[in-house]
């Protein structure tokens, strides 16, 4: 089967001022489908720069980048805008949620790039929210929801088209170490439930072990890739089992 990600020789250099920064060297790499990835390094290893090329954020300065087969590091603008909302859901550390709208409103964001608001969406929405355990808060605002609960609702956001990837950008950054348990329990639930791809980039080892393979950054390099057995668990029963995740259809 071919890789979902595919990067072969990928760099990404950035001009500030005078000075050039190598963010990316030449990173080669494959992930599969099904595969959930942590992506680890210091500040600077060039983790978030490989994360904004993989979600079609950015473009590399040189190298080849494969999503699916679709050779992406040439397409315009509204080519990766349209990958993006077809292909990849976004989890970021600020949870990103729009304030005076509902939980359900900011779920439904994705949709209302292609359409209309119809009755369907809103189904869409809830059966999104039942997912990751927030049935009954759908007309909550983010002032009213927990720093879990909002997150849960930016990985709902992130669900709502049926993407093949899920990129998070330290999506426990903003959480106490137990809400950070429940939110990397729900990830990890998605993917060994439902098969979706799954690449978190975190600075913590604790979140890292929730993954099946680490990737290690340092200088804008690969130093280090490893396949892990088994997966968190901190007792007899993965961490966050007391929030249970439903099937998002």
């Amino acid at each position: 089967m071919a890789p979902l990600i595919d990067v072969r020789g990928l760099t990404k250099i950035y001009q500030v001022g005078e000075l050039k920064v190598n963010a990316l060297q030449g990173v080669t790499l494959t992930m599969q489908r099904g595969s959930f990835v942590a992506v680890m390094g210091p500040s600077g290893s060039g983790k978030s720069t490989f994360l904004n090329l993989v979600g079609c954020l950015d473009t590399p300065t040189s190298g080849r980048y494969l999503l699916d087969g679709i050779p992406v590091e040439g397409l315009d603008r509204d080519q990766l805008a349209e990958i993006r909302n077809q292909k990849i859901g976004f989890v970021f550390q600020n949870f990103n949620l729009l304030p005076r709208m509902s939980a359900l409103e900011n779920v439904e964001l994705p949709l209302l790039y292609t359409s209309s608001p119809t009755p369907a969406m809103d189904e869409m929405a809830k059966r999104a929210l039942v997912s990751v355990g927030l049935e009954g808060r759908e007309y909550s605002l983010p002032t009213q929801l927990s720093g879990g609960q909002q997150q849960r609702v930016a990985i709902a956001r992130a669900l709502i088209n049926k993407p093949d990837i899920v990129l998070a950008d330290e999506p426990t950054g903003q959480l106490d170490s137990r809400t950070g348990a429940e939110i990397m329990g729900v990830f990890q639930r998605l993917n060994q439930g439902q098969g979706i791809t799954i690449v978190v980039v975190t600075h913590s080892d604790e979140v890292a072990r929730y993954a099946s393979r680490i990737i290690t950054f340092r200088d804008g390099l690969v130093v280090g890739d490893e396949e892990v057995s088994g997966f968190h668990t901190g007792s007899s029963q993965p961490i966050g089992h007391e929030a249970p995740v439903g099937v998002w259809p």
